[in-house]
């Protein structure tokens, strides 16, 4: 019985997850790993709050769903996000760059250049008491390190969309990194 729960479970759960985008900016961080990794330069759409992210995730998102989907362009993933003041990001597929031609009221086009950051891979809900605990392993792991530091505040880096079950989400912390002399 509780085999064939988990079945249909999952049968109901797949179309779902394939809602957001499926083209990639760059690769994830697995779950339970640290890394180094540079991040591409790309453009990137940004909506902001005065408000922290995680009391105004919803505002921010919508902005930037209303201007993909005005301007035909398509979701991709990650989507970042800075904490506080809130600020969200959407990959621009580098295919689709001439349909991202203008910053609107609500959003602002920018070109994000490349970035070496330290990055932890989670799994689990986009929770702010899961991003603080990632965000706090991340920063006390680059404490121990001698040949890089830490430059600039963390940020989150989401792989899933909202309607993905919160045991399938999986995402990083990540902050800019230089390296020591």
């Amino acid at each position: 019985m509780m085999k064939t729960t988990r079945s249909y479970i999952i049968l109901l759960v797949l179309p779902l997850v394939s809602l957001m985008g499926t083209t990639k900016a760059f690769e994830p961080t697995k779950p339970g790993t640290i890394e180094i990794k540079t991040i591409p330069a790309g453009v990137l759409l940004e909506s902001t709050s005065e408000k922290s992210y995680f009391s105004q995730s919803n505002g921010l998102f919508m902005p930037l769903f209303r201007y993909i989907q005005k301007k035909d362009i398509s979701m991709t993933t990650p989507v970042e996000a800075r904490i506080n003041p809130g600020k969200m990001y959407f990959w621009v597929d580098p295919s689709q760059l001439e349909k991202a031609d203008e910053s609107t009221d609500a959003v602002t086009v920018i070109q994000m250049p490349s970035r070496l950051v330290a990055s932890i891979g989670e799994s689990g809900s986009y929770s702010e008491e899961n991003y603080l605990d990632a965000k706090n392993r991340l920063m006390q792991w680059i404490q121990g390190q001698n040949e890089i530091e830490a430059i600039g505040e963390p940020f989150g880096v989401y792989w899933d969309g909202p309607v993905t079950p919160w045991f399938l989400k999986k995402f990083e912390v990540q902050v800019e990194v230089r390296k020591q002399t």
